[in-house]
């Protein structure tokens, strides 16, 4: 029989029941609630990830064959029972551990669906002798285990990695444990993990941690690049950062630390809780991506960034993501509904409802750092035109959603929590140049979305076509309909370049900025740059030049209707940031008759005098 491996001391010998009661439930949606809220979500996590890993091995250890050429699972599970006899705070230690969750996820769904993923799934399953093993390690017990090799390295999550030789992709180690000493070995090879398990040492990389202080408020985090399990889909081979590459990381986190210290304290104050460990991925140029999962509460994967007041705002997004998704484990929001049918201004794409609230609750956060920012600093532009921006974006989709059929009566009281701190920020003074460019920002990137995901009725553009060819003013009494649903397909390309020029231009020095970096940013083109610096009129000659040479380029559609309603609002410039996508598709039936084809933006002229 079987080890039972207990609560956390609520009910001796057992799993304790998790509540949310109302009181914590709206302190989160509004954002608040401290620690003391946040391990609340941590305990229900552990229970989660215990049901979990018990019930796959319930299921392995019915058949040998799963498991081969490993010991059976099993065999894990009473080594984790010692390890929590002899030192629980190490068995909490590997289940808090965000990848043991995304793993126990990971192998679970591959278990119901009976399919192998990147590796054979003896391999994925024999990922809970790692996590025994480093369980025991942390213990200081006497143990001995086999632990599956994925092209010659062994994951001990949360310690580091062993490398050993070995021609298999995929094969088997021992791990010996004697108190401190611990030794790796195969046929060829053995590693002794060294006393600190944090230094790298022959044939072993540690994971690094970070001690980041703002007053008296710690955060500790692990820079984690080893974890097989740390993405957000599948198993991935270690991406090791240098040593010069984890000196940066320690210092824009701690220059992000002390922003959120000293403007957020409250955020400052419950984020040590509920983030633990950084997945560091690659710097993207001019843009700072994160990302977490809700299997992997305390984790987040976010892009290396030099400034510290956007790597503050991403820390805050992605701990937001992650009250949620611990949140979401507890309470259901919405009705399951897989429609990707929603505008979301963070988004490429059309969304769900389920990811649209994800969004919500993260820029929400994000709206509170750069408005907390922007009013200590009053000069700084570039944090008043974020708060502009996405205190604008959040609340329209907030208002787009909250009477959604697919919400349940939690979700609607959710964000009802959301709207009462958001709402009054809406009325809030921002200087009118950095309200200018979010104001430009967002019809960007709502034209550009229209234009690439809504498809106009066809029977309306062949009838719009045709009172053009006819020549009349406008196509008759009846209101052109709207689109009613988006298509997950994009209609082109769109490389969002202008959003990273108005952030070039509106940093420090930002006019030269603009002008010595913004050729460099991805997509952008000479009529973007010139619309940036403000000089619409030479942008519009650009953009008027790149619909001649390509009439279906998305950008410089909306490009075109913004450098036209910086000079006057027209019917043209309408249509073109409000019906790019009918524009488009009207050009495109007169391109096919026999008559010269007009210029699209004498369509979008046209369009404009009978739509809104």
């Amino acid at each position: 029989m079987s080890r039972a491996i207990g609560g956390t001391g609520d009910e001796p010998g057992g799993l304790s029941p998790h509540h949310l009661v109302w009181p914590d439930f709206d302190a989160l949606a509004r954002g608040e609630g401290g620690p003391g809220l946040v391990r609340k979500l941590r305990a229900a996590e552990r229970s989660r990830r215990l049901l979990l890993l018990r019930g796959l091995i319930d299921v392995t250890t019915k058949s040998a064959d799963l498991s081969d050429p490993l010991p059976s699972p099993e065999s894990a599970w009473e080594l984790l029972a010692r390890t929590q006899a002899a030192a629980p705070e190490a068995l909490e230690r590997i289940l808090a551990h965000p990848y043991t969750g995304s793993w126990a996820g990971y192998t679970t769904r591959l278990c119901q669906h009976e399919i192998t993923g990147v590796c054979p799934f003896w391999m994925h399953i024999g990922h809970v002798h790692c996590l025994a093993a480093a369980a025991a390690i942390r213990a200081g017990l006497n143990f001995e285990t086999e632990v599956p090799v994925w092209h010659g390295k062994v994951s001990l999550p949360t310690l580091g990695m062993a490398h050993l030789r070995t021609d298999a992709p995929f094969s088997v180690a021992r791990v010996r444990g004697r108190g401190r000493g611990v030794e790796i070995r195969n046929r060829d090879s053995a590693v002794r993990v060294p006393a600190d398990r944090t230094a790298d040492g022959p044939g072993w990389w540690g994971i690094r941690e970070t001690a980041l202080w703002t007053g008296e408020r710690r955060l500790t985090v692990r820079l984690d690049d080893l974890d097989p399990y740390r993405g957000l889909y599948e198993p991935m081979p270690p991406r090791r950062l240098s040593a010069v590459e984890v000196e940066s990381w320690r210092t824009v986190l701690e220059g992000a630390w002390r922003l959120l210290g000293r403007h957020l304290p409250e955020i400052a104050e419950a984020l040590p809780e509920g983030l633990d460990s950084l997945v560091p991925d690659p710097a993207v140029p001019f843009r700072l991506p994160s990302a977490s999962t809700g299997e992997a509460f305390g984790s987040a994967i976010i892009c290396y960034g030099d400034d510290a007041a956007t790597m503050a705002a991403a820390l805050v997004h992605e701990f937001q993501h992650i009250r949620l998704g611990g949140l979401l484990h507890l309470a259901r929001l919405t009705e399951d509904d897989p429609r990707e049918r929603i505008y979301a201004p963070w988004r490429e794409d059309p969304r769900p409802l389920s990811g649209v609230l994800h969004g919500i609750y993260a820029f929400f956060g994000v709206t509170a750092f750069w408005r907390a920012l922007a009013a200590a600093e009053p000069e700084n532009a570039l944090a008043a035109f974020e708060f502009a921006l996405w205190r604008g974006q959040v609340w329209r989709t907030l208002v787009a959603v909250r009477d959604d059929e697919s919400l349940t009566v939690a979700g609607r009281r959710f964000l009802a929590g959301v709207s009462g701190r958001l709402a009054p920020w809406q009325d809030e003074p921002v200087a009118a140049g950095p309200a200018g460019w979010a104001l430009a920002a967002a019809r960007d990137h709502y034209g550009a979305w229209r234009a690439r995901h809504l498809r106009p009725d066809p029977a309306t553009v062949a009838g719009l076509a045709g009172a053009w060819r006819a020549g009349r003013s406008r196509p008759g009494p009846t209101p052109v309909p709207e689109p009613r649903t988006p298509t997950p397909v994009p209609d082109g390309a769109w490389p969002d370049a202008r959003a990273d020029l108005i952030r070039l231009r509106l940093g420090p020095d930002g006019e030269a900025l603009l002008a010595a970096e913004g050729p460099s940013v991805p997509g952008a083109t000479s009529a973007d740059l010139a619309w940036a610096a403000g000089r619409a009129t030479e942008a519009a000659d650009g953009y008027r030049a790149q619909l001649a040479e390509d009439p279906d380029d998305v950008s410089a559609l909306v490009g075109l209707g913004l450098a036209l309603v910086a000079r006057s609002t027209g019917p043209a410039a309408r249509a073109l940031l409000h019906r790019p996508e009918l524009v488009r598709a009207v050009h495109r039936t007169l391109r096919t008759g026999p008559a010269p084809t007009p210029s699209i933006e004498a369509v979008a002229g046209w369009i404009g005098r009978f739509t809104s």
